[in-house]
């Protein structure tokens, strides 16, 4: 039998809950992280799921850009900060998974996808090129609907450090890139709809920590 009566226990517990609560947001709100991609850990980071977007644009009847995402990815990176040329990122996205907001093009961009004979839209890096302190380039080859190609995107490395919360290596990255989807076979509606997509996303990967 425990030697602290109910009322105790409890208040024990509630303290106990906010000092590990007020530990978490005082490692939070001190929260740094290092600009220099060459102080991240190597080894194999996975896309962390609840932190990714996946915006593409195309011309809309010359009125705007119609912009739409991505519900579902998965992607890998293979990091060698002193060596790009070791390094590999390779990302899988669900074709169908496309979201315009807009229930009935769903459907549309789906059967432009050819979402039911290919699922997976895939991209494998190829080459990696640092640009500056903090950017650089990712060329790689891109599989939509049965055909494949290169494209690049402008790589920009927000920081990296230990995530706060749980301790994982973390690391940020903004993209983005364009490509013709004609080059794809992916022809339809234009010229009404353009040729160019405009692609931009944001990414955090992380690695758990090393545990002893």
């Amino acid at each position: 039998m425990s030697r602290f009566p109910g009322g105790v226990r409890l208040a024990i517990s509630l303290g106990l809950a906010l000092l590990l609560s007020s530990c978490a947001a005082a490692r939070v709100a001190t929260h740094d992280v290092s600009l220099d991609p060459v102080d991240v850990p190597a080894g194999t980071y996975s896309m962390d799921a609840d932190h990714w977007s996946l915006l593409f644009d195309v011309g809309h009847f010359g009125y705007s850009r119609f912009v739409m995402r991505f519900d579902k990815a998965t992607a890998t990176l293979d990091l060698r900060p002193n060596d790009l040329a070791k390094t590999r990122l390779e990302a899988t996205v669900e074709a169908a998974s496309v979201d315009t907001n807009v229930s009935e093009l769903d459907a549309m961009v789906k059967e432009l996808l050819k979402a039911d004979r290919y699922p997976d839209i895939r991209f494998v890096s190829t080459r990696m090129t640092r640009t500056g302190e903090a950017t650089g380039t990712v060329t790689g080859a891109l599989t939509i609907a049965g055909e494949t190609h290169p494209v690049t995107l402008d790589v920009a490395f927000n920081g990296a450090s230990p995530n706060p919360l749980t301790g994982d290596d973390t690391m940020g990255f903004s993209a983005t890139g364009s490509f013709r989807r004609s080059l794809w076979g992916l022809s339809d509606w234009r010229p009404a709809v353009g040729d160019e997509v405009r692609v931009r996303i944001q990414a955090e990967f992380k690695k758990p920590k090393e545990t002893s």
